[in-house]
């Protein structure tokens, strides 16, 4: 957080629990550090309810309570209404975009300018390889972006720990993700990016530092240039 100056004194920040491991423990990161922080900030803790099993944002809400943190609940029937979408295709497309432009309205509205994401260093590791096999591009996320002129911006604190380092530290504060109710979360293309990405670990074991150390080290030189009609 310190090398990319994510937080600042007076900063509103809006944290979105989704009830995973990633979210919670952002979550709890960020409140314990705002008691040993050198600047203040403000907190509020987000979930968008999908609209997919009742019950479900109340688990999340419980998973909060036990680490001591209040929770708001944003009820929608985005996930209900990606499924329908386009006879169903493209679930995760519409879900997400529905989800992450309610984040944005809502930050507005309460007077946010920064938004957490609990999106770690294999979270990002995984968007190269999405952008790069569906979309046709080099680029993945990145741990502090602003947006919309620069009134909002997008941290992700635990951007440089691997997921096994999450898991790990939750693990050792009772920190317990609550299971995620959507019936894609095991089929989406992100999952199947995922075990490509475990494959070419396995044959290649400590290629994803390589990988990683790659999403900052770009030979611009050694691209093709659309320019010359050689991109596609």
């Amino acid at each position: 957080m310190l090398a990319w100056q994510m937080l600042a004194d007076g900063d509103r920040v809006m944290v979105a629990v989704s009830g995973g491991v990633d979210s919670l423990f952002t979550a709890a990161l960020l409140a314990w550090w705002r008691r040993k922080a050198p600047v203040d900030y403000g907190l509020i803790n987000v979930h968008i309810d999908l609209g997919y099993q009742e019950g479900a944002a109340e688990a999340v809400a419980n998973a909060c309570q036990g680490l001591g943190l209040a929770l708001r609940i944003e009820r929608t029937a985005y996930g209900p209404a990606a499924l329908a979408a386009e006879g169903g295709k493209n679930v995760c497309f519409h879900c997400a975009r529905k989800r992450r432009n309610h984040l944005f309205e809502l930050a507005r509205a309460l007077g946010c300018n920064k938004i957490a994401f609990g999106h770690h260093k294999d979270d990002l590791i995984e968007t190269f390889f999405l952008n790069l096999v569906y979309s046709g591009n080099l680029s993945t996320m990145v741990p502090r972006q602003s947006l919309f002129s620069g009134r909002l911006e997008l941290i992700r604190p635990l951007a440089l720990l691997a997921k096994k380092e999450i898991v790990a530290a939750a693990e050792q504060n009772n920190i317990r993700p609550v299971k995620d109710p959507c019936p894609h979360a095991d089929d989406s293309r992100r999952a199947a990016v995922r075990e490509m990405i475990k494959g070419l670990e396995a044959a290649a074991p400590g290629c994803k530092r390589s990988i990683f150390a790659a999403l900052a080290n770009p030979r611009e030189g050694y691209l093709l240039d659309r320019s010359s009609g050689l991109g596609v």
